[in-house]
């Protein structure tokens, strides 16, 4: 615009004379005003004034120079302005599109792809399964059983390339704990509901008994179903049945009783109606093991320390950081493997697996514990049934504190190991 007006000045356009000219420039260097009837382009303006709609007030940040004298601009009504909007020169850098608008939109269309075809994919199979997408597992049959898949991972299988029941047992507790949330009534506690937390009531297992069919390999799914029922007044039931995801064919059948204790007192508490409330509607009667299967299972006994073929005894066992739970005590996983790790003879475990498994609680076991295990070994047994699948060893366990006080009662039957081939015929 200042090169403008110091054209303007030396090149006047049509219609002025050099005499108008130049008064106008003299009047300019006095004033430091343009002439009215000059535009700013230096054209001399019509005498009649355009419409107050259509004029402009021009501005800058610098004051123009004409002839070395600075000049203002001025209009008939400054309080009418336009911006004059100044565009960039057209670079190959200005013409490319925002990518990342594009890429934004296609991230968008294939999450909705991704969501519609999650959906298709299982509503039209079970319409009253609740999908998961978190794979946190499902609840499925109506809201009574809740449904979760594992994969069998290489860092949970054994030296026989199958998975320990260890593994097994942590799959148990995890789908445990996954039904609560998924109901919507997991509160501050580990698996504890929201009026259990508001009464400072946590859950502790007292009895499992599982029955083993055949162990999963590396890399195989399982499909883990699990479901509540009630047991006496103040207890609760939870069963499990383990399946092949691919075969169908039952791995595990688990069921367990559990009962509630005071978080802060440690000692064992009565079932509140509003906890019964909360739970009750999940109650299936439906078992897992049956009272048949459940008799000819062998109780845990008091053969611990009777005559027998032999024993075993391991001392001196502490509780590590890492088997804590959050409820402050060992989890009930980490005595299955003090009582079969640790004191089971090794001879047993290199030749037989374990086919069922009775585990009694009778206390809890803190970090600062001293304990010890005891295995004893009560001999062979013959077949029974016509399947001819029965154990071949029996052994009682008995983990106790150094100071005499049972923590856990177990017996446990064994067979001889077979392939994971061999196991699926069978």
């Amino acid at each position: 615009m200042a090169g403008s007006l110091a054209a303007s000045a030396f090149f006047p356009g049509p219609g002025s004379s050099p005499a108008a000219s130049a008064r106008s420039s003299k009047n300019a260097a006095v004033t430091g005003e343009l002439p009215e009837n000059l535009s700013v382009r230096g054209i001399v303006a019509k005498p009649n004034p355009p419409p107050a709609a259509m004029q402009v007030k021009a501005q800058a940040q610098t004051l123009p120079k004409v002839n070395g004298t600075k000049v203002n601009l001025k209009t008939v009504k400054p309080d009418m302005e336009e911006t004059v909007p100044h565009s960039a020169p057209k670079t190959f850098y200005n013409q490319l599109p925002d990518w990342s608008m594009l890429l934004a939109a296609i991230t968008t269309i294939f999450l909705a792809a991704e969501k519609q075809w999650t959906l298709l994919d299982w509503k039209p199979k079970k319409p009253d399964m609740l999908v998961d997408t978190f794979g946190f597992g499902r609840i499925i049959q109506d809201g009574m059983v809740f449904r979760q898949n594992f994969m069998i991972r290489s860092y949970e299988i054994g030296a026989d390339r199958t998975a320990s029941i260890e593994t097994l047992m942590n799959h148990l507790q995890e789908t445990a704990l996954n039904h609560v949330r998924t109901a919507g009534l997991l509160g501050d506690g580990f698996g504890a509901t929201p009026e259990m937390s508001k009464r400072n009531l946590i859950w502790v297992v007292s009895k499992i008994q599982l029955l083993v069919e055949q162990y999963p390999a590396w890399g195989d799914m399982v499909q883990v179903d699990t479901w509540v029922a009630a047991a006496g007044k103040n207890g609760m039931r939870r069963d499990w049945h383990v399946r092949d995801y691919n075969s169908g064919r039952t791995i595990l059948r688990a069921t367990s009783v559990w009962v509630m204790m005071h978080k802060k007192t440690r000692r064992l508490s009565k079932m509140p109606d509003e906890v019964r409330a909360e739970i009750g509607p999940y109650f299936n009667d439906r078992s897992a093991i049956t009272e048949e299967q459940s008799e000819k299972l062998a109780k845990t006994g008091n053969k611990v320390g009777d005559d027998a073929t032999e024993q075993f005894i391991r001392k001196g066992l502490t509780p590590r950081w890492g088997d804590l739970d959050v409820n402050q005590h060992v989890n009930n996983v980490k005595y299955i493997g003090w009582i079969l790790e640790v004191s089971a003879p090794i001879s047993v475990l290199e030749k037989h697996e374990l086919a069922s498994m009775t585990l009694d609680y009778r206390k809890e076991c803190g970090r600062d514990s001293v304990l010890q295990s005891l295995t004893t070994v009560s001999g062979e047994c013959t077949s029974i049934g016509a399947d001819k699948q029965a154990s071949a060893i029996q052994c009682d366990h008995l983990l106790q504190l150094e100071s005499g006080a049972d923590i856990v009662k177990a017996h446990t039957e064994w067979r001889p190991k077979r392939s994971h081939a061999a196991a699926e015929n069978a």
